[in-house]
């Protein structure tokens, strides 16, 4: 029986485009911006197909599901949109109230 693919949040980030950077991922999960399946998650965790991640942005929160986990070195970008599904997005102003969607 194969094990489960995984991979680091912080890798996954950067591989997925949901963060530019690998750098900027890891900045991101240090400030307690990113959760995985509701729990406050450091770059290192491991992520798997079905977690779901919540990414605080200053001006968004944006909630998706893994869907695929890459095996290489790098993505393509259209491969990238398919290793997640977005769930949810809010948007806030410069205030922090949420915008309506649209």
């Amino acid at each position: 029986m194969s094990a489960e693919p995984t991979m680091r949040l912080d890798r996954f980030l950067k591989l997925s485009r949901l963060v530019p950077r690998r750098s900027g991922a890891k900045e991101l999960c240090d400030a307690g911006g990113v959760s995985v399946n509701g729990q406050a998650a450091k770059a290192a965790r491991e992520v798997r197909p079905g977690d779901r991640l919540t990414l605080q942005f200053p001006a968004r929160e944006l909630t998706v599901e893994v869907l695929g986990v890459p095996t290489g070195r790098s993505v393509a970008r259209a491969e990238a949109r398919l290793l997640f599904r977005v769930l949810a997005e809010r948007r806030f102003d410069l205030l922090g109230n949420e915008l309506p969607p649209g």
